[in-house]
């Protein structure tokens, strides 16, 4: 009997219990994903003033009034201060400063607004003006654990097992978190944020595929939909975390508090059978699913052994067919990635205070992965995988003109992102699945590396971001097309699966 209608033919409640742990690992994962939003947020500030005790008798819109310059929109400059009190102002506020060159960057440090925040590493460390680039390179660190640990899990959870490598995921995000909530300096939370960004990413490339490898071919699409929409449940949730908590040593403790509960509920999750039985693991496999169908009140069978081989990310590029789904896919995660997250940490923009911005665009990626179960059923893979991409790209593009489009292109981001976890996952063989996991999200966390540093291209055009977005995905959704659909195919379980004809 195929592993695919053993699947079948025992399914019930054992993968629903598998699932419902699943999920509830998901979660975490956004929390931390996107928390640069909060965790590094710059709220309004200017220079410090000093020897501000001799203008008692003046009120504080007039000390700032002779202290600080405007910008040409009216509002104070943020990082630049006058040398000497320019009292005239007070007088008339439109009239110029004597001297251009009595204007010098600011001196003493900052005054930030805490009514928002009541701080943020910004705040700690003095992360903006001249340092701003430092206040988003530390989402860029983090991104590049990220992207270390695709590499690392991917290849670990094809040799070891999937359970094994999610334990250990989850064991370490704990640590790594935990450290950066209690980083005394920069350089501590960069290295620590990046540690946990390794760790972090053996969850998000082992979730999916063992939810999938536990259910036969006719579940797979509500499994990865499913999946998909915990993660925006964690979005909407770190939008109220980040409201509750507004001190960010305190905001980190309590988005890796849940990685120590599923902890806890992992130990019930089972082994994926179908990685035991490719790896030659037939004892195990068989206990595993003897076990699913005394729970799912089914009758005993047998299992056949596959043969066991080892393989590397090498062999993701040996046979023809393998290497082009591998550098097509490549090219596709880079692309979502890199356009989900330029508009995942861009919540100033659309008008919402940032809380609600987050929850906005959480609870949106909802009604998306709904739409996308039907269309991926009904127009296959391959075309939802393009369109959603290309979709995004020109709503990014359009909302340098009309801003309203920044939630449909937010949707269509989350949409591409849900079709890229599932159709990536069908796309490789059982043998090879997580290395070719490994390798795609090395390069979505690439993409989402570079993302937050596409923010510093606005000093030399204010909708360079947006252009440069918007060009990665329709380009990137271009190349999708030239991937096999997998729509209602059985998952490979073996190379020879993938190479031979259609």
């Amino acid at each position: 009997m195929r592993f695919e209608d053993l699947l079948l033919e025992i399914g019930g409640r054992f993968q629903i219990l598998i699932l419902a742990v699943l999920c509830l690992l998901r979660i975490n994962l956004p929390m931390h994903f996107l928390l640069h939003n909060f965790l590094a947020a710059i709220p309004s500030h200017h220079c410090a003033i000093p020897h501000q005790e001799a203008f008692v008798n003046l009120t504080m819109e007039e000390v700032l009034l002779i202290s600080i310059p405007r910008k040409p929109d009216g509002t104070f400059s943020s990082c630049e201060m006058f040398s000497q009190p320019q009292f005239h102002l007070l007088l008339n506020s439109s009239l110029q400063p004597e001297n251009k060159s009595i204007i010098q960057h600011c001196q003493h440090g900052w005054v930030y607004d805490h009514s928002q925040f009541t701080s943020t590493i910004s705040t700690q460390w003095d992360l903006v003006c001249e340092q701003r680039g430092l206040n988003q390179a530390t989402a860029t660190f983090f991104f590049i654990g990220v992207t270390m640990g695709a590499m690392v899990f991917g290849y670990l959870s094809d040799r070891f097992g999937r359970k094994t490598m999610l334990q250990l995921s989850l064991v370490c995000s704990v640590v790594f978190g935990m450290l950066s909530a209690a980083s005394v300096s920069y350089t501590m939370l960069a290295i620590t944020r990046t540690l946990t960004g390794v760790a972090l990413s053996g969850i998000s490339l082992i979730v999916v595929p063992l939810g999938m490898e536990w259910v036969d071919v006719q579940h797979r699409t509500f499994t990865g939909i499913l999946t998909s929409i915990f993660w925006s449940v964690g979005n909407m949730l770190l939008a109220l975390a980040a409201y509750l908590v507004r001190e960010w040593h305190w905001l980190l403790v309590a988005v890796t508090g849940p990685c120590l509960l599923s902890i806890v509920c992992l130990w019930w999750v089972p082994e994926s059978a179908r990685w035991l039985i490719a790896k030659g693991k037939v004892k195990q496999a068989h206990r595993h699913l003897l076990r699913c169908a005394r729970i799912n009140g089914r009758k005993d069978f047998d299992v056949s052994p596959e043969v066991d081989l080892n393989y590397s990310y090498i062999s993701l590029f040996r046979t023809p067919v393998l290497r082009k789904i591998s550098l097509c896919s490549g090219v596709v995660w880079f692309g979502v990635a890199f356009s989900y997250y330029g508009m995942s940490m861009n919540l100033t923009g659309f008008g919402l205070n940032i809380y609600l911005s987050q929850f906005v665009f959480g609870i949106i990626e909802i009604p998306a992965k709904m739409v996308m179960y039907v269309l991926v059923n009904r127009v296959g893979r391959r075309q939802s995988q393009a369109w959603t991409l290309i979709l995004t790209g020109l709503c990014i593009g359009a909302n340098i003109v009309i801003p309203k489009l920044a939630i449909m292109a937010k949707g269509f981001s989350e949409a591409a992102f849900t079709t890229v976890y599932l159709y990536t996952s069908e796309l490789y063989p059982t043998i090879l699945r997580q290395n070719g996991m490994g390798y795609t999200s090395f390069m979505a966390r690439l993409g989402g590396a570079l993302a937050p540093l596409v923010f510093l291209l606005d000093e030399a055009w204010r909708s360079l971001p947006e252009v440069t977005y918007c060009g990665v995905a329709v380009c990137s959704g271009a190349v999708a097309f030239l991937l096999p659909e997998t729509l209602n195919v059985r998952l490979p379980e073996g190379i020879e699966d993938i190479e031979k004809p259609q």
